[in-house]
């Protein structure tokens, strides 16, 4: 990274008490290009053992927050919901900004987010960090070099059982409305890597449903719906980088108790390619990478020691996102764009949006 002419670290905050505290601010830390700097969550009472715990300055006010000048970049891993408000105010005061995903709750709402930053030279990064894992990069790698010839088809199964015990509680992933349900946990990852390995995703027929119909407020007898949907079940038609057509099925959940975990097959005219883990709970341990080529003889593939990652935490997702941090950090630094940004979310966001159309109306949706 070429940071001569900005040798400070870049000052960051994180919105997002979840996954933001428990991951981003354990990369941050590790960060040669990003440091840690302040905390917010709309709860003024939870500031004060934040900061005791943490050490970093807590903010309540957004507002205030975003007009900092102690602050260059937000990192927002809030709920769905609040991502594009809390967005777009942190862009209009010129901050950079790291987002989860969902991005957003609608495409339209990611390309007025695309209007502002571009306007405002902001780099915008989304943490689609399955990029930047070992196997996944080697997966890659592999297509690219067209090992698997002509691709047939593609196959991807991610079945995970993080809300199979129908007692666990009602919250915010229980409404749809409020970006809730497995297409936003799961498919707006898959649909970011079937796109960065293969290509775009043109077409999409697709069945929701919801499998858990009711869950109880936390501590609680009160029974309250669920909207959102926990099984997802879709076919894509994706145009391949060399122009070709290939069909792709996906089959996503959040209640399959015991379920097979991450398994994409790839199957092509000079081989077939199988990407797989069991782990329900890492994005790094637990992966393999098998190829079976003409002669079926099947092997294992290690990843290059390129893409190998120079520290490994107890919990892997760790890794994965201090790489998308160092890519958003040359971004601002070097004030180039960045890869995944908010075109790879809107991407994503577009097959979702086409797979739920698809769904209520039970036609096939052009993306």
């Amino acid at each position: 990274m070429n940071n001569s002419n900005n040798p400070q670290k870049l000052r960051i905050a994180i919105a997002g008490l979840g996954f933001g505290k428990k991951i981003h601010l354990e990369a941050l830390k590790e960060s040669e290009y990003l440091i840690p700097t302040a905390l917010y969550h709309y709860k003024k009472e939870k500031g004060p053992s934040l900061e005791k715990d943490t050490g970093l300055n807590f903010y309540n006010d957004w507002g205030e927050l975003v007009k900092s000048k102690d602050i260059d970049g937000i990192i927002i891993a809030t709920s769905p919901e609040s991502r594009f408000k809390l967005a777009k105010e942190a862009l209009k005061n010129n901050k950079h900004l790291l987002l989860e995903k969902p991005v957003a709750l609608t495409s339209e709402e990611i390309e007025e987010l695309q209007r502002i930053s571009l306007t405002n030279n902001l780099s915008v990064c989304v943490d689609f960090e399955y990029r930047a894992v070992p196997l996944f990069l080697q997966t890659k790698k592999i297509i690219d070099e067209n090992t698997l010839g002509e691709i047939y088809l593609i196959k991807l199964d991610w079945l995970m059982g993080s809300r199979s015990d129908p007692k666990r509680a009602w919250n915010w992933y229980s409404l749809k409305e409020k970006g809730g349900g497995v297409i936003g946990a799961l498919g707006t990852h898959a649909f970011d890597m079937l796109n960065w390995f293969f290509g775009e995703s043109i077409m999409a027929s697709g069945k929701l449903s919801t499998s858990i119909k009711e869950r109880s407020l936390p501590n609680s007898s009160k029974i309250l719906e669920v909207t959102s949907e926990d099984i997802c079940i879709a076919n894509i038609e994706i145009k391949n980088y060399d122009s070709t057509l290939v069909p792709c099925q996906v089959s996503l959940s959040s209640i399959s108790k015991n379920g097979s975990g991450f398994n994409l097959e790839v199957y092509g005219s000079e081989g077939s390619l199988f990407l797989r883990s069991e782990n329900q709970k890492d994005y790094v341990h637990g992966f393999n990478l098998k190829f079976s080529n003409k002669e079926d003889e099947t092997y294992d593939i290690p990843a290059d020691h390129l893409y190998n990652f120079e520290k490994i935490w107890s919990d892997g997702r760790i890794a994965p996102v201090k790489r998308i941090h160092d890519l958003w950090a040359e971004s601002i630094n070097n004030q180039t764009p960045v890869i995944p940004g908010l075109s790879e979310g809107l991407r994503s966001q577009r097959v979702c949006e086409a797979i739920r159309q698809s769904s209520e109306n039970g036609i096939c949706i052009k993306i």
